[in-house]
């Protein structure tokens, strides 16, 4: 009899802790879920509204993913065509690469997404209508640097092989000084020559929060009919 006692409160015990922990999981999912949505109100505001002047340099300390990422910017200088470099992408048009191009401005050098190449064109020699050369004013959205992230491959600068868009480990290998810590993917503007091709940016937020939120309830309610089923029973 004292062992079936002692079964039944180390499965209670069980029961309350997996009630308990499973209620604050699925109280933790909806707190993330009115995070994400105020976050995608927010994101949606900043690509809708018109484009202002890209951060000075006075701001560039203070930059943050939560404030800034995806504001509608837009900045003027030169193109340093001979620095650009080429970072792998994989996007609705197949595989090939981003191109990263360094632009000469006043506060110093923004890093300039300017779109996609496919792969046979990623040399500059096939695309050089598209190599500007004069003043231009760049419109588009404004990224944060981009170190290596969970799903992505390490950067290999030695090999000329890139997998994300880091900004402070593209500058240093490419010999950039006073270089922003943000880049601009430019926007569907067509370049001379229709490559590289801009305006490509996903913008799209994973949103399973209510999902996972209904899943650790019906896991606590499930520890709570693990209570209240023997109870009812014995009595």
């Amino acid at each position: 009899m004292s062992d079936g006692k002692g079964k039944r409160r180390f499965l209670a015990t069980l029961c309350i802790f997996g009630l308990l922990l499973f209620s604050a999981l699925g109280a933790w999912q909806v707190e993330r879920r009115a995070w994400k949505l105020d976050l995608i109100a927010r994101v949606n505001a900043r690509i809708d509204a018109p484009p202002v002047a890209a951060p000075a340099r006075s701001e560039w300390p203070r930059i943050n993913a939560r404030d800034d990422e995806y504001r509608r910017v837009k900045a003027t200088g030169r193109f340093l065509n001979d620095r650009e470099t080429l970072v792998d992408a994989l996007t609705e048009r197949g595989a090939g690469f981003w191109v990263l191009t360094p632009l000469q401005t006043d506060d110093g050098i923004v890093l300039i997404n300017r779109g996609f190449v496919p792969t046979d064109r990623r040399s500059a020699e096939s695309r050089v209508a598209g190599q500007l050369s004069g003043p231009v004013e760049i419109v588009g959205l404004l990224r944060v640097t981009e170190p290596k992230g969970r799903f992505l491959r390490s950067n290999r600068p030695e090999q000329g092989r890139w997998y994300s868009r880091d900004v402070q480990a593209i500058a240093k290998s490419r010999g950039l000084a006073n270089v922003a810590p943000f880049f601009i993917d430019a926007d569907s503007r067509p370049n001379p020559g229709a490559l590289p091709i801009g305006g490509m940016t996903v913008v799209a937020f994973r949103n399973m929060h209510l999902v996972y939120a209904l899943t650790w309830f019906a896991l606590a309610l499930l520890c709570l009919a693990g209570l209240v089923v023997p109870f009812r029973r014995e009595r």
